[in-house]
């Protein structure tokens, strides 16, 4: 038995996770940012750091960055992904340069190599797909003309966090030439062998995972996440791409009840991931690491918003869908962690902890603040009818 220590430790941890996302819901923004402060509060250098619940709640944050990843592929078959990159695949190469490169840049002007670098280009790339999806539902943006090219450029960026992962995994492993050539083509051969099996088997599979009893296809669902994790990082490709890989492979009414029975396990588990994260940064190091990141944060706030700009044009919408395009895409959140946590407990660089969990705190808010100053000034009319009554330039 834990004894009574651990029960308080962690019923007061669930406890605080509770209020702070009522907190977060009552104001309109992403809790991610409440739960970050909260793990620099009970973490290492904390003002209460915990004594016996922080083996348990490593636990718990692992399971939700798979919950993470895996109902993320939930949203997507194979072919869409392909359907995604083919479509936007100009939109995506300019996200991917305006947005990697002030990361991977900064990475090298700070001294710290090549690996680590890559991670920090990573951090600055990946826009927050669920601090976004909430701020188009809050604002009313989801019937807007610019709203489909925004969740394409998501798509498109949660498909290149699919080659990423195992590749920036490869990369923290290390060794000779060779030996991380193979690597890549190992990961490149689970990746592709992944997606022919939701391509040509999706269906089948999902079939013999349904089930009419909640409690069967949960533990189902939980048991294959599990397994296909454990089973890529023994390949060394990371187990978040194995759960991303794992929901892709599910649809039809599976995968529709699977999102039903997994959110509230997920945004639970996934509050215990952010407030980990929190834990493994010693709060002194945030002052050091807030001038580059309040820099970092600036350029990829402008550099989002001219992705957004710059891809709106490109599809004929008008200048106020440009601005709403632009804001919709600076918010960073979840996978902008996801990454840095990987590289935290590989051991990149202790520097790159504190500079990621600033910089998420300040995109984090910053993006919804943007996008509610972007529906101000392109005017308070309704929303979802408004640009389908436009002229045809938008306008």
């Amino acid at each position: 038995m834990h004894g009574s220590l651990f029960l308080l430790e962690l019923g007061g941890v669930v406890l605080l996770l509770a209020v702070l996302a009522r907190v977060a819901t009552r104001f309109g923004f992403s809790p991610i940012p409440l739960y970050l402060l909260a793990g620099l509060g009970f973490g290492s250098g904390g003002i209460v750091p915990l004594v016996t619940a922080e083996e348990f709640i490593a636990a718990g944050a692992e399971i939700g960055l798979l919950l993470l990843l895996f109902s993320l592929g939930l949203e997507y078959s194979a072919r869409e992904l392909v359907d995604a990159l083919r479509s936007t695949a100009v939109a995506g190469a300019t996200d991917v340069v305006l947005n990697f490169t002030p990361g991977f840049v900064g990475g090298i002007v700070l001294g710290w190599g090549f690996v680590p670098a890559v991670f920090l280009g990573g951090v600055t790339y990946i826009s927050s797909s669920g601090v976004i999806a909430r701020t188009l539902d809050d604002l009313g943006w989801m019937g807007n003309r610019e709203t489909p090219l925004v969740l394409a450029i998501l798509v498109l960026e949660d498909l290149v966090m699919a080659g990423f992962l195992p590749l920036a995994t490869v990369l923290l492993v290390g060794g000779g030439a060779a030996r991380v050539g193979l690597s890549i083509a190992v990961a490149v051969l689970v990746v592709g062998a992944v997606l022919l099996v939701a391509a040509r088997w999706g269906s089948g599979i999902s079939r013999a995972v349904f089930s009419r009893s909640d409690e069967a296809l949960l533990l189902g669902i939980l048991g294959l996440v599990l397994l296909t994790a454990g089973a890529t990082e023994a390949l060394n490709v990371s187990a978040a791409v194995g759960a991303f890989l794992a929901g892709i492979v599910f649809s039809g009414p599976a995968a529709d009840r699977a999102r039903a029975l997994l959110v509230p396990l997920r945004d639970v588990f996934a509050g215990v991931f952010f407030l980990f994260f929190g834990f493994n940064i010693d709060p002194g190091t945030i002052p050091a690491a807030l001038p580059v990141a309040a820099a970092l944060a600036a350029i990829g706030a402008a550099s989002k918003y001219l992705t957004g700009w710059l891809a709106a044009r490109a599809a004929g919408v008008g200048r106020r869908g440009r601005i709403r395009a632009g804001s919709a895409l600076i918010a960073r959140g979840e996978f902008s962690v996801v990454i840095a946590g990987l590289a935290v407990a590989g051991g990149a660089e202790p520097d790159l902890g504190p500079l990621a969990a600033t910089y998420v705190l300040l995109l984090a808010i910053a993006g919804p603040i943007a996008a509610r100053i972007a529906d101000r000034v392109t005017g308070a009319a309704p929303r979802g009818l408004r640009e389908r009554r436009r002229a045809p330039d938008g306008r």
